[in-house]
């Protein structure tokens, strides 16, 4: 697994944070782990095909999630993630996930991403542990986001 499959979706996440909520992330520790999910936690899951194969998938615990969301509603503070909400962090997934497909494109790799799955329970999902590059991002007066490649 290369490193440089991780860049384009930090790259992305960091521009798109940005534009929508405000706000400058930081970037934390590189690493490859097991991607577990865990409850209390939200995960947005993008599909790729192409020239990479695999899922990118961005975990924030749910406190994490209504503060992202309420900043990206321009400060309206959300207190529950209904549909509203999933909506929109999904679309923050996919926002990310667009842009960084692009960023791929430029490169030379072509992928195409499928519509983002949100999955807040670890039964629900279905998912099986994997190992996958990761890195967070940390989001000042938010919390981290954290992005996950899995590919195989």
């Amino acid at each position: 697994m290369k490193a440089e499959y991780i860049n384009p979706f930090l790259e992305s996440a960091r521009i798109v944070i940005e534009q929508v909520a405000n706000i400058r992330p930081t970037t934390g520790q590189l690493g490859v782990k097991d991607v577990k999910f865990v409850e209390k936690y939200i995960w947005i899951q993008i599909g790729m095909t192409g020239q990479m194969e695999g899922d990118i998938v961005f975990g924030l615990a749910e406190d994490v999630a209504l503060k992202m969301v309420s900043a990206m509603m321009g400060g309206f503070v959300i207190t529950e993630m209904d549909e509203m909400g999933k909506s929109a962090i999904s679309e923050l997934g996919n926002m990310i996930s667009g842009n960084a497909s692009t960023m791929l494109f430029n490169q030379g790799v072509r992928v195409d991403i499928t519509p983002p799955k949100l999955v807040q329970s670890a039964t629900a999902a279905g998912f099986v542990p994997k190992r996958a590059l990761t890195i967070p991002l940390i989001m000042d007066s938010i919390g981290e986001l954290d992005i996950q490649v899995l590919i195989t």
